[in-house]
């Protein structure tokens, strides 16, 4: 797999050192889903995207489509955010600013890239969002795991198991130093992520009425901590939509990986009367 073209990139920053990192390779015609995840667990990201040709049917411009197959260091995940930005900033540095449309496992994927003073932007289209309730036990085994009290919890944040492609579990802090101080048991959340089929778990502290503090466990991944985390800020837009936190038409500003030293800006554009949620930021490559 030495021939095989690997790119690196930030996500949710114009800073190299901010944001998330991500794999892209812009041709995997021929690697199997083993050899992906050779090449996600050799980089280290939280996610590698690997691109092929679009299924037939799936539409969009001729050049412009494709099928996106998304790999953690341990194993493949439905959708990805990030790498989803990552991979359209890359293709717009090749193939220009505009439309793109990836099939992911989770559903179809549009994704906007323009430009604006040299800088590239992409915009991503969720699918379809929902959120469900979590049990009482369930969350209980969450709080232990995370060592938070029910009592740090904000209690204008009711627990929900949020979608948008992929599987989160939202909890809110009651307090910015609660959000900022985190060291979990990692197996043991990982245990519980699995059983609930959760792809991280979105912790976030409301800094304003359209403003949040945001991170995201990520042990299912073989991460401890994911820096910017497209598909939970999409499901985090839903949930505080149908739960009447916020309007529904409303863009929201998320801060993510300040506690990592990888500070990232998320923006989730909700329209009303459409259920899909917007997610964009900047990319850069890493040299």
């Amino acid at each position: 797999m030495t021939d095989i073209e690997v790119l690196r990139y930030t996500a949710f920053s114009r800073d190299p050192d901010g944001g998330n990192p991500a794999g892209v390779v812009p041709d995997a015609a021929g690697l199997d889903a083993d050899a992906m995840l050779a090449i996600a667990a050799g980089l280290g990201y939280s996610e590698t995207a690997f691109l092929t040709a679009p299924p037939e049917g799936l539409g969009g411009e001729q050049g412009r489509s494709f099928t996106v197959r998304y790999f953690s260091p341990k194993a493949e995940v439905p959708f990805c955010g990030h790498a989803t930005v990552a991979t359209a900033v890359a293709l717009a540095e090749r193939i220009g600013p505009g439309e793109l449309l990836f099939a992911t496992r989770a559903g179809t994927v549009p994704v906007s890239v323009t430009s604006e003073d040299g800088r590239l932007r992409a915009t991503l289209t969720s699918v379809e969002p929902h959120t469900e309730e979590i049990g009482a036990a369930d969350l209980a085994e969450a709080l232990a795991a995370l060592d938070w009290p029910q009592a740090d919890l904000d209690p204008a944040f009711p627990p929900r198991i949020a979608y948008a492609g992929a599987r989160h579990l939202v909890l809110g802090a009651g307090t910015r130093a609660r959000l900022a101080d985190l060291a979990y048991d990692f197996a043991r959340l990982e245990a519980l992520m699995r059983r609930l089929d959760l792809t991280t778990v979105q912790l976030v502290f409301r800094a304003g009425p359209a403003e949040f503090h945001v991170r995201n466990p990520f042990p299912v991944g073989g991460v401890v901590e994911d820096p910017a985390t497209g598909a939970a800020a999409a499901a985090f837009g839903a949930y505080a939509r149908e739960l009447g936190l916020i309007p529904a038409d409303a863009v929201l500003t998320l801060h993510q990986g300040e506690d990592l030293g990888r500070p990232g800006v998320l923006t989730v554009e909700l329209r009303e009367g459409e259920a899909r949620v917007r997610v964009g930021g900047e990319a850069v490559r890493i040299a």
